[in-house]
């Protein structure tokens, strides 16, 4: 099996071959823990959720890291504005600690209630403060920092290929862009090391070679990533928000270190839109999956509805989507119930499978060919065999569904009874002005040769 990958420094397709085989050394960033997760963040999981599963489809070992962001994310990229675990604390009255407790334990819910295979390793920022300094210093020592009253920056000038990996036009933008920070040298200059106010004590915040502060945002992946899988590992993902700043500036961080670019494919997925505009906490406005749920859709309803469009391409969010997509999985999920009996994979569609989900992990072909199974001639037990090799990556837990038993309301139990009272005497108009209470109450009658079955509508 040949997989092939879409690697954004390069912009090419390319061949993926592991550095260290057959373990795959993968970093995704996670979640700043400041608030809820909303359902266009938990888009880029699900799509590196795809990508795991095709790697370890593949044969391949995965070393999964993923960060969680409890400090140093500034509100703007521009390494203006404050915390935003400061500001969540404000908001919400909680200490900043207690606030990233809280939004993390609710961010790993939502993953495990998508199907989303938990990382071999979660790591802090907090928690490796020393790991960050020690990088700082390893830049500074190399000749890329200057220090400021607000910090130590690092000066993307000494770096002929900075902003290679989102194709910035450094000097369209050192023309026409104006320096918002105090002593910034250069637009593209990013904070790695910022001073505490000095007339305010911030709830987070460490000494250090240059003063009590925090860190830059952007050092913590760069520092964690170099410490669980080394200066250069297979892959590194996020949100395509992330190529022109973090990414750019991470791969910067480490090239100033280490001479590397950090991870050798650079994977970003595309946005979730919501009416054609990009879902963004900033907004004051959005989905998370408890709103999701609270409308009474599956979380697994979602996991599917992203599987029907290419990581690479804008998702836009319509609650007409979600019904549709609701529709197919149960339609799927009952399919995959009535299947009996054994039987073994079906070479053919296992190989068309194979072909789609190394074509750049295409799930929107892979998901076509699944319906051409559900169509096909194939024994039922083979088409279950074929079924859950594709849910191995496509982790819709078909063999573990079961359909929920909706408990009927004793008023319409009763109602139901009435009506085939009225039935069994021949009183057709009382028994159809009976359906019809039924019907207004939210439910259906169907009689069968087994009785009145009663089910929501």
């Amino acid at each position: 099996m040949v997989l092939r990958l879409y690697d954004t420094y390069t912009r090419t397709l390319r061949k993926f071959e592991p550095l260290r085989p057959p373990i795959v050394t993968l970093y995704t960033c996670g979640l700043t823990v400041y608030d809820y997760a909303h359902i266009g963040n938990l888009r880029t999981y699900l799509f590196e959720d795809i990508l795991r599963r095709v790697l370890e489809y593949n044969g391949h070992e995965v070393e999964h890291v993923q960060n969680i962001t409890d400090v140093g994310h500034l509100t703007s990229d521009a390494d203006t504005g404050e915390d935003k675990m400061e500001k969540g604390s404000r908001r919400t009255g909680m200490t900043a600690w207690q606030i990233a407790e809280k939004y993390t334990q609710v961010f790993k819910e939502d993953l495990q209630q998508l199907n989303i295979l938990e990382p071999t390793i979660w790591c802090k920022a907090t928690d490796h403060i020393q790991e960050q300094i020690d990088l700082i210093r390893c830049i500074e020592a190399n000749g890329y920092t200057y220090a400021t009253d607000d910090g130590l920056y690092f000066d993307t000038s000494r770096l002929d290929n900075y902003g290679h990996l989102g194709r910035l036009d450094i000097e369209g933008l050192q023309a026409g862009a104006r320096v918002d920070v105090a002593d910034k040298r250069n637009p593209t200059d990013f904070v790695l090391w910022k001073l505490s106010p000095p007339d305010q004590q911030r709830q987070m915040e460490w000494d250090s070679p240059w003063g009590v502060g925090f860190p830059g945002w952007h050092i913590e992946c760069s520092a964690m990533a170099h410490k669980y899988l080394g200066p250069l590992f297979d892959i590194h993902c996020g949100g395509e928000d992330h190529i022109p700043v973090h990414h750019t500036n991470e791969i910067a961080q480490t090239q100033a270190c280490y001479g590397t670019n950090l991870a050798n494919f650079w994977m970003h997925g595309y946005f979730l839109q919501l009416d054609d505009a990009k879902m963004a906490k900033s907004a004051g406005d959005f989905l998370r999956l408890q709103t999701l749920i609270d409308r009474g859709y599956d979380p697994l309803t979602y996991r599917f509805f992203n599987l029907n469009a290419h990581y690479r391409s804008k998702l836009n969010f319509t609650w007409e989507g979600m019904d549709g997509a609701q529709t197919s999985l149960n339609r799927l999920r009952k399919a995959y119930r009535q299947w009996e009996g054994s039987g073994e994979p079906d070479q053919s569609y296992i190989e068309r499978f194979e072909d789609r989900i190394n074509d750049d992990l295409n799930m929107p072909q892979a998901i076509a060919l699944t319906w051409d199974l559900v169509k096909s001639d194939l024994s039922p037990g083979t088409k279950k065999a074929t079924v859950d090799e594709f849910d191995r990556v496509l982790g819709l837990g078909l063999a573990t569904w079961e359909p929920v038993v909706e408990e009927i309301p004793a008023e319409v139990l009763a109602l139901v009874e009435a009506r085939q009272k009225a039935r069994s005497e021949k009183q057709w108009g009382e028994a159809d002005s009976i359906r019809d209470q039924i019907l207004a109450a939210g439910y259906e009658v169907q009689d069968t040769a087994d009785g009145p079955q009663v089910k929501e509508r």
